[in-house]
């Protein structure tokens, strides 16, 4: 996020899986860590999990809203809508299209949580409709797709023993 002493306003957008739910988890973080997060979660997702975390965000003052805040300016946006489950044949669906369109039009630097909404996990942005973001933070370890971004790459996460089979077969440092 840079220099932590100064404050950022940082746009969450927050799908209802569970790659919305480390966005939601992220923005809880961001305001502990001193920043100003705003949520975007249009579709809630189900189950206490969900339910819990929006009361979180309550009880820390994060603002949620169903779509952008007009006239709001922000350092920094974190796309998590969409995570690997996100099935490209399907294509995208409002009000989804509308916030990853806003995102990707406003210029202001953007990271993706595990997989950049719109992306096949495996194939890459297949349909041309995707983020297409400064950095993706890889939670556990890259998705295939990854292959096809050439922007910062993160690995993010404490779910994998350092000197494990997984880290040591990958070769993740």
């Amino acid at each position: 996020v840079g220099n932590a002493a100064e404050k950022k306003r940082v746009l969450l957008a927050c799908g209802p899986g569970n790659n919305g739910g480390d966005g939601l988890v992220a923005a809880r973080h961001l305001k502990m860590f001193g920043h100003d997060p705003v949520v975007v979660y249009p579709k809630q997702g189900r189950g206490q999990l969900f339910a819990n975390l929006i009361a979180q965000l309550k009880q820390f003052s994060i603002p949620v809203h169903e779509s952008i805040p007009k006239g709001l300016k922000f350092q920094l946006q974190v796309d998590s809508l969409f995570g690997f489950s996100f099935k490209s044949e399907r294509g995208m669906k409002e009000p989804f299209s509308t916030i990853v369109s806003s995102m990707s039009a406003s210029g202001t630097p953007l990271l993706s949580v595990d997989v950049p909404s719109g992306w096949d996990v495996e194939r890459g942005d297949i349909n041309g409709v995707g983020l297409v973001p400064d950095a993706i933070i890889h939670l556990t370890a890259p998705k295939a797709c990854a292959q096809f971004f050439s922007g910062t790459h993160f690995l993010g996460g404490r779910f994998i023993e350092p000197e494990g089979a997984i880290a040591i077969k990958y070769g993740l440092d």
